[in-house]
């Protein structure tokens, strides 16, 4: 016999379709859940509600589920197949009991007299709205109770209903949870507890902690204790009186805190939704499940992405709002807040930091207590630890201070796990890449405005796909606990900057950068620049690319660089047309085929894109340049070249080489199967030139050339007489001028000055170089054998050319 709710929810099934459109978590249920249909299914929800269990039944019907409304046959019992943990409130009167306990007991009851069964309880979270509520606001008729009247419902259904979350979780195995525990009364009220702990956080990371009133969040920050310090401190370094002092505090409050407004996010919802299906012919979202699996957990997220353009701010905020969570606080440059984007950003949930903080303790103080208290209520934060937009497709050297900020929060006692999500955030086209390439060239940066976003507008086209993918998260705790075991005994030192937060911190921003790099995404515009530009005229016959491509892709699965790092999907072919679509590259037919060209322009822009993923050729590059030049060389000696140059990779391209001999081998079995490479007596060669692999290797080997030739800019350099740091950074780029000249080397990296400063830092780290007394750098001892390593790996005519420079200065 059915229960009222059930005939109710049979009765609303139909009246409810026009006002209730869901977002259903995960996008692929039925492989997410795994469930088994020979095997009983029973779900379990919040709250006993009509509205509800219709939403859930249609649902079902729609993904192919179980019907919530049919009884489940278990052995010799008919049971109803919904558990509620809660009945709804009442307008008046006492709210009836909850009958879960009983339900619960009987389920687990039948489990153990049928073991050959195993029940799955499938958690469903319904959500009408996305709403956080405001802290220490009366309950209204609206209903932000847990479980609200009838009457709060049919409003909330009314105005939330087309903004419904529904989020499936993994199914319990409730055959499992009996095997490690009797069956009795207290087994089922753990049950319902672990179910309420996780409703509990499925609400709380799909909507955020509630929301503090603006004035009583900026009075409560004004008035912690460090923050009254720093504004007494303020007043006497200033001579002014404190009242001003604390004037200016709440003038920098109110420029940086953001104003967070659900409004806002489901009007950008919308907006998005078009300019994406405009933009972007898919947004490709890669091992999302991290996500869910930290908030089933408990954690506080801090989303950690690369920062390739200003869409960073709004696709990852998409993706990670579409993936039922709350969307985070993001630490944006205060050179976004103008009018009127400024505002709508600050109302998305963004708040504004300065470029530096230097000689401002008071906007230091301000800014470390706001972001403090983010962190203790719960909200999830995103920043960009690089500080700034990359100009040359590289992942910039990271700046360590928001991360220390984060430790240091952590430090001071929030009572959650904090857990710091990298993210590779990459695209086959990037609006921005022509002013990159003029700023790098000597322009100033454009300042951001409104004129610029309408410019940016009217250039709207087909960007191709745009990927996501999440890496490998760093629990916070656990790391501090494994490089500073002892830190809880020196926090009574100096508990607000540890010696020891430094280089810890440092060390944190180098292992996130490195997992950005481990969950790279590899398309087909990354890996056709990786082809074409390793050609001196940038041009192949189309059937040569579509084998480079090919044997690139073969590679990447049979020498995977991590884990996580996403491949191409598709064919040669079809990457090839997809690029033609997007006008990334020309074709030409002459009569003997068609040709696949770049032009002047697509070649330097197409370098951008072969940077985003430079570093899952390197390694293979090294190995092909290393046969090229050298007759045959064993596997000891490859894995010697890698090994001297690895320090320097290491921090220029966040290269993580943890397992490298069987990845030297995984490559080098790659290589021989695809017939670049012969092998005897246990060394490698490369094939004869008039073998079509000897051409394949060759375009590999390309791919390391460019930094081989910096790098021997800069020993040699070294090597011949002490430097200043000016003067080398002066002198190389003289230098690469130069072979641009003579031997077409053109790379947007050699009018970077931030990649000079972060190889001379790696030559130090390594003790490659040092400093004379006089302040200047000369290479050391130990730099003779890895520079003598890099200029035999040098085309002979570049390597005369950087010898004559040197000797000439």
């Amino acid at each position: 016999m059915l229960r009222p709710v059930r005939w109710l929810a049979k009765l609303l099934y139909w009246p409810l379709k026009p006002l209730v459109r869901c977002k259903i978590v995960p996008d692929a249920v039925k492989e997410n859940l795994e469930l088994n249909p020979n095997q009983p299914v029973f779900y379990i929800t919040r709250t006993e509600s009509a509205s509800d269990l219709a939403t859930l039944v249609r649902i079902c019907h729609k993904l192919g589920l179980p019907d919530p409304l049919q009884p489940v046959q278990f052995g010799a019992s008919r049971l109803p197949r919904v558990l509620f943990l809660e009945q709804p409130h009442v307008l008046w009167g006492a709210r009836a009991a909850t009958t879960a306990l009983e339900q619960g007991l009987t389920l687990l009851q039948t489990q153990q007299r049928h073991p050959e069964l195993q029940a799955q309880l499938v958690p469903v979270s319904v959500l009408w709205g996305r709403a956080p509520g405001k802290e220490n606001s009366i309950k209204s008729v609206l209903g932000e109770s847990e479980s609200p009247s009838w009457l709060a419902k049919l409003f909330i259904v009314l105005i939330s209903g087309r903004h419904t979350l529904v989020r499936f979780s993994r199914p319990v195995s409730v055959g499992e949870m009996i095997a490690q525990t009797e069956v009795n009364t207290e087994t089922a009220h753990k049950l319902l507890r672990v179910a309420r702990v996780h409703f509990y956080r499925q609400r709380l990371a799909a909507t955020g902690p509630k929301l503090p009133d603006r004035s009583a969040l900026f009075n409560a920050l004004l008035g912690s204790d460090r923050l009254k310090q720093a504004i007494e401190d303020e007043a006497r370094s200033k001579q002014i009186p404190v009242s001003e002092a604390r004037a200016e505090a709440l003038k920098l409050l109110q420029e940086i805190a953001a104003d967070y407004r659900e409004s806002t996010l489901r009007l950008g919802d919308r907006l998005l939704g078009w300019l994406w299906q405009r933009l972007y012919n898919g947004i490709v979202i890669n091992n999302s499940k991290v996500l869910t699996e930290l908030v089933q957990k408990g954690h506080e997220i801090v989303y950690v992405p690369c920062h390739r353009s200003h869409m960073d701010y709004l696709l990852l905020s998409y993706v990670i709002y579409h993936q039922g969570l709350a969307p985070p606080h993001i630490a944006a440059g205060i050179n976004l807040n103008f009018w009127p984007v400024g505002s709508l950003f600050r109302r998305g949930g963004a708040f504004f930091i300065r470029r530096s903080f230097s000689g401002n303790k008071l906007y230091s103080a301000v800014f470390r207590e706001y972001l403090s208290q983010l962190f203790s209520k719960g909200y999830p934060v995103k920043y960009y630890s690089e500080g700034g937009r990359s100009r040359t497709g590289r992942l910039l050297q990271p700046k360590t201070g928001m991360l220390a900020m984060t430790v240091q929060a952590m430090l001071k006692g929030i009572d959650r796990p904090i857990s710091l999500v990298p993210v590779y955030l990459g695209y086959e086209h990037v609006m921005e890449v022509n002013t990159y390439l003029k700023e790098l060239k000597g322009s100033g940066k454009e300042k951001e405005s409104i004129g610029g976003v309408f410019s940016a507008i009217r250039k709207l086209r087909d960007y191709g796909y745009g990927y996501v993918n999440f890496g490998q998260p760093i629990a916070l705790t656990q790391f501090i606990n494994q490089q500073q075991p002892d830190w809880r005994d020196s926090l009574t030192d100096d508990p607000a900057k540890p010696a020891w937060l430094n280089p810890l911190v440092a060390n944190l921003a180098d292992q996130l950068m490195r997992r950005v790099n481990q969950s790279a995404a590899l398309n087909s515009i990354n890996m056709i620049a990786t082809v074409l530009l390793a050609t001196r005229q940038h041009s192949l016959p189309r059937q040569e690319l579509e084998r480079q491509l090919a044997f690139y892709q073969q590679l990447h699965q049979q020498a995977p660089y991590a884990a996580l790092v996403t491949k191409a999907e598709g064919t040669a072919e079809q990457w090839v047309e997809h690029a033609l679509k997007l006008q990334k590259i020309q074709q030409h037919h002459d009569s003997f085929g068609p040709i696949i060209q770049l032009t002047a322009e697509q070649a330097i822009t197409m370098s951008y894109y072969r940077n985003n993923v430079s570093h899952l050729f390197v390694v293979p590059a090294l190995l092909a340049t290393a046969l090229l030049q050298h007759h045959e060389l064993s596997t000891v000696q490859l894995k010697n070249i890698i090994q001297l140059i690895q320090p320097l990779l290491a921090d220029e391209l966040f290269l993580q080489l943890d397992t490298l001999d069987s990845y030297l081998q995984q490559l080098l079995d790659a290589m021989q199967e695809a017939g670049l490479i012969e092998q005897q007596q246990g060394h490698y060669s490369a094939v004869p030139v008039q073998q079509a692999g000897h051409r394949m290797l060759e375009l590999l080997a390309f791919n390391a050339q460019d930094i081989l030739q910096r790098y021997a800019v800069v020993l040699n350099l070294l090597s011949d007489t002490p430097l200043s740091r000016e003067e080398l950074e002066q002198k190389s780029q003289q230098m690469a001028k130069r072979l641009n000249t003579l031997h077409g080397v053109s790379s947007p990296e050699y009018l970077d000055k931030n990649l000079f400063a972060t190889l001379v830092n790696a030559l130090k780290q390594a003790g490659y170089c040092q400093l004379t007394d006089q302040n200047a750098l000369i290479a050391g001892s130990s730099a003779q054998p890895v520079q003598q390593t890099v200029n035999a790996l040098l085309h002979a005519e570049v390597l005369q050319t950087v010898l004559s420079i040197v000797k000439g200065h």
